[in-house]
């Protein structure tokens, strides 16, 4: 059974944090073999977070270790949407019903 992590990053995702995230991303992918990404809780991010979500994927990728964003801020969202990123990543976007129109 693969070994699977979970990580929620609840902060934002801007060059303010960039150096703890990246410590904390790349952290994550010790020892893992599937690797969760909850955003859900991301009020912010700008390209520096962007950057690091590129990094994690790529260097997961490098380690063959599945990484994926199992929920997305509407921040996270808009910035994926923004940037066409959301088929690089490839993960399943859910929108909750109140943030519909």
């Amino acid at each position: 059974m693969a070994t699977c992590k979970r990580l929620a990053i609840h902060e934002d995702l801007t060059i303010y944090h960039a150096m703890e995230h990246k410590q904390q991303l790349i952290g994550a992918l010790e020892g893992a073999e599937v690797l969760e990404l909850d955003l859900s809780q991301t009020a912010e991010i700008d390209t520096a977070g962007l950057q690091l979500l590129l990094l994690a994927k790529r260097e997961a990728a490098r380690r063959n270790i599945a990484l994926s964003i199992i929920a997305h801020s509407p921040a996270i969202r808009q910035t994926l949407d923004f940037c066409n990123l959301a088929a690089f990543f490839g993960d399943p976007v859910v929108i909750a019903a109140h943030e519909q129109v």
